[in-house]
């Protein structure tokens, strides 16, 4: 496929997948290396007869939709936001929750591919928080729609590589080695619970003390979409729970009901009726 052709592929799909077509400039070429590939496999001569099957075929929009999410994940990612939850946020969450009588803290990991961000959650609560709030115990909902990286996440095992920004004694306490890969002990996968879910479809119940939606709805989504999301989203966030969204991205405008929770870094703190 050509670079012309790729670009007529995105500018066709964005509008009819509800997705926004500026998100995919980082990731076009592999987004267009997959459909080539596919093309290749269906038989399809070229991007004019692909465009008609997709034209009169639902199954392979949904193909398409599927070959357009390109994921990028690795244990700590920015390690300012969860520096920030560690040693403030969450520690502010957690005693207001402990005032009210609570013992549980709530975090839903929105994209979790296959599994890097909701695993370092549970590493950060157990290593970096369970000193301070012995008496919490979490649960951790982790979605995403993708199949095959739900598999993957659920396994738990991973190269070295992708941990290189987590904290090496969590590598040491949180791991164990098998062959070449890394694996989470047991008592780290306890209160996760992965789940096939599309955003733009299907959300977990709340209320989360936590949403993370990184680089997903705010890079991929287009703007009606990005707003219905983070309207819903909002539904699911405790009054004063926070929203951590991907570094390089932005929230829509217009939208209230969220305050800025750690200077610059793209982490969000849902108002209270006395805020």
């Amino acid at each position: 496929m050509t670079d012309a052709e790729c670009l007529e592929l995105l500018r066709w799909a964005a509008p009819r997948l509800g997705l926004r077509y500026e998100g995919f400039r980082r990731v076009r070429g592999q987004v267009c290396k997959r459909v080539g590939r596919r093309m290749k496999a269906l038989g399809v001569p070229g991007l004019v007869a692909y465009l008609e099957r997709l034209e009169g075929d639902p199954a392979e929009r949904a193909v398409l939709d599927a070959l357009c999410r390109v994921t990028i994940s690795r244990f700590y990612r920015d390690q300012g936001v969860f520096d920030a939850l560690r040693e403030s946020l969450l520690p502010e969450v957690l005693e207001a929750a402990r005032a009210r009588g609570g013992s549980v803290l709530r975090v839903w990991s929105a994209g979790c591919a296959s599994g890097e961000e909701p695993y370092t959650v549970s590493v950060l609560f157990r290593l970096g928080l369970g000193p301070r709030f012995p008496d919490f115990r979490l649960e951790l909902v982790a979605t995403d729609a993708d199949a095959s990286l739900l598999e993957r996440a659920r396994e738990g095992c991973y190269r070295r590589a992708t941990l290189r920004e987590l904290p090496s004694a969590w590598v040491d306490r949180a791991f164990s080695p098998r062959e070449d890969l890394l694996c989470l002990r047991p008592e780290y996968r306890e209160g996760l619970d992965f789940r096939l879910e599309d955003l733009r479809q299907r959300m977990p119940e709340g209320p989360f003390h936590l949403v993370l939606c990184r680089n997903v709805a705010f890079t991929y989504f287009a703007p009606p979409v990005q707003r219905e999301v983070l309207a819903r989203l909002l539904e699911r966030l405790e009054p004063g729970g926070l929203l951590a969204i991907g570094a390089h991205e932005s929230l829509p405008e217009g939208i209230t009901g969220l305050a800025r929770a750690s200077g610059a870094l793209p982490l969000f703190r849902r108002r209270t009726p006395t805020d």
